[in-house]
């Protein structure tokens, strides 16, 4: 066969027989969002979904506010306002990304942009010098995460099912490594308080200028704490992800009880396109990272002019902030009866927290130069173990209703209460 001038020199345009699209190609596509909404619908429903985005306009003025070095109190009450629809917006960026993953990975993702405002907060704390918010900030976000968002899931899903089903063997091994983290944080504070090394202190206040053997065990367990974390991210993930799979949808034997297993779930309906959710997500999280920087250094003079305790501000009311994501999130789930989904988010975030967040505090404030330690009041050791204790004592039967959810809330107020006078 001859070739004219309009012929291509190879069949089929230079391709011999299917070949895969270019890594530029993809990126392409991937961007586009084929089969998703557009970018336009993404971000329209992203911003105009809800009327609780009505509470963005205090993110300009917080900026304003922090610019023009406005009264302390209305810069924290800005940057606290701005700080919460940006958490609901992080959990439903987070929500819209990870419907193609399911509830275990969805679970991990929205724990870990979730507490991504807690790292944000947490950090700027600590390049601040502010050790003891950053302690009772973490402490807060632990309690605030298997208290406070844990009953109120509770207690919303069990108005709507009269009693919901999880994995009860996954959900007793996550308990079981958040009694273990909390074990941790006994040990420096027996250590401190009861051995003549730890006793030890050459200033007024052991948190400013702890001892070295503090400081050693302290960064000792943190790197220990990282290790275990991988590890169990790879137990859940990989090794044995059937145990944090919900129970099997069948009746029971009298097919009268409405439970997580005879009650359809809802899906998650894809309103964003992947691309956007993600850019949605890095973007949020720049604004949360400004907001929480004037939120933090407008701390010390709000406590002091309004007579706010600091240990409630940071065990009490940065946590609520920081897990607006989870909060809404987790009680949505658990009234859509995604029970599993609900304990991967609340017990999940509280282990990143205790084993991720916290010894990685722990390790950047070795490297700029600010003894962060694990050693906590023993107020609030015990506030901690008491609180986990009781966790573990409602989930370990895999099943829970609105009295359960009860409980939880009601312990918390107690808490709240105990440190608004500590």
């Amino acid at each position: 066969m001859t070739s004219s001038e309009n012929s291509p020199l190879l069949e089929n345009g230079g391709l011999s027989g299917h070949r895969n699209p270019s890594l530029f190609r993809r990126v392409i596509n991937f961007m586009k969002g084929e089969d998703e909404p557009s970018w336009t619908e993404s971000f329209k429903f992203f911003i105009f979904g809800t009327w609780f985005n009505i509470l963005l306009v205090f993110i300009p003025l917080s900026f304003i506010s922090h610019s023009l070095d406005w009264d302390a109190g209305l810069v924290f009450l800005f940057s606290f306002l701005a700080i919460v629809p940006l958490a609901k917006l992080l959990g439903e960026a987070t929500d819209q990304l990870s419907v193609k993953l399911g509830e275990t990975m969805s679970g991990l993702l929205n724990a870990s942009f979730g507490n991504a405002v807690e790292i944000i907060v947490g950090v700027a704390a600590l390049l601040n010098g502010q050790l003891r918010i950053v302690q009772t900030s973490m402490l807060g976000s632990i309690l605030s995460n298997i208290l406070l968002v844990l009953g109120c899931s509770f207690l919303a899903g069990g108005l709507y099912h009269k009693e919901g089903l999880f994995n009860g063997t996954g959900a007793q091994a996550s308990a079981s490594l958040m009694t273990l983290s909390c074990i941790t944080l006994v040990i420096p504070a027996a250590y401190a308080s009861t051995t003549n090394a730890g006793m030890q202190n050459y200033c007024g206040d052991v948190d400013d200028c702890p001892t070295a053997g503090l400081l050693f065990i302290s960064r000792g367990t943190a790197i220990l704490l990282l290790g275990v974390y991988c590890a169990y991210l790879w137990f859940q993930l990989k090794s044995h992800p059937k145990l944090f799979v919900s129970p099997t949808d069948s009746p029971n034997s009298e097919g009268t009880v409405e439970t997580a297993a005879t009650t359809p779930t809802e899906e998650t309906e894809p309103r964003m396109g992947t691309a956007a959710a993600g850019i949605a997500l890095l973007s949020v999280t720049v604004v949360i990272a400004f907001c929480a920087e004037y939120l933090v250094s407008s701390i010390e003079e709000t406590a002091e002019r309004y007579s706010i305790p600091k240990a409630f501000i940071g065990v009490v009311l940065l946590p609520i902030v920081g897990n607006a994501a989870e909060h809404v999130t987790s009680v949505w789930m658990a009234m859509k009866n995604k029970y599993e989904l609900t304990i991967t988010i609340c017990v999940g975030s509280s282990i990143q927290i205790a084993c991720l967040v916290v010894p990685l505090l722990v390790i950047v404030g070795w490297i700029v130069g600010q003894p962060l330690t694990l050693h906590f009041h023993n107020f609030e050791t015990i506030v901690l173990f008491v609180s986990v204790f009781l966790v573990n004592l409602l989930i370990m039967d895999g099943k829970s209703n609105y009295m359960e959810g009860l409980m939880l809330l009601t312990l918390y107020l107690v808490i709240a209460l105990a440190f608004w006078v500590a």
